[in-house]
């Protein structure tokens, strides 16, 4: 699935519906997912409607255990901050790849991070990594993701809307 720039996992999408729609025990804790898993590819209609805040449709970041994007997600008033931080902080490690995304609002930015075919854990342990670095400069308003505290299903991501 072609996104922008990003070459998302399109055997499969979620879209997002008003009520629960699927009740998930994972690690002793229950989560209740409102993204419904639809198993066919994203097509370019249902892509569209969502650029137009008609629905709103995710993509899965994992395949087998697998990915190929560390995303940042971040949500607050300070976004212009954050996006000159995450550039700044990007360079300084020397982190290439990556595109940065605006979501829903303006407040919302995406940040995708190519990487090459990670596990689940290393992914999870990279971007521990970069969460702290941010957080020395910022207040924490951002999740990243895969997560290995969170089941499968809720390591989506939302389309992004835009590029920046």
């Amino acid at each position: 699935m072609k996104v922008f720039d990003l070459d998302l996992i399109d055997t499969h999408y979620y879209i997002k519906r008003n009520s629960i729609v699927e009740q998930i025990v994972f690690n002793n804790r229950t989560f209740y997912a409102k993204f419904e898993r639809i198993n066919e590819p994203l097509t370019p209609l249902l892509l569209e409607q969502h650029l137009k805040c008609e629905f709103t449709i995710a993509a899965p970041l994992l395949e087998k255990g697998y990915t190929d994007y560390l995303v940042i997600e971040y949500k607050g008033e300070e976004h212009q901050r954050f996006h000159h931080l995450i550039k700044h902080l990007f360079a300084t490690l020397e982190i290439e790849n990556y595109h940065i995304y605006q979501g829903k609002s303006e407040e919302r930015l995406e940040v995708f991070i190519e990487v090459d075919r990670l596990s689940l854990e290393e992914a999870d342990r990279r971007l521990r990594e970069l969460s702290e670095m941010l957080k020395q400069k910022l207040t924490k308003k951002w999740k990243c993701l895969p997560d290995s505290s969170l089941p499968e299903a809720y390591n989506i991501v939302t389309l992004p809307y835009k590029a920046l």
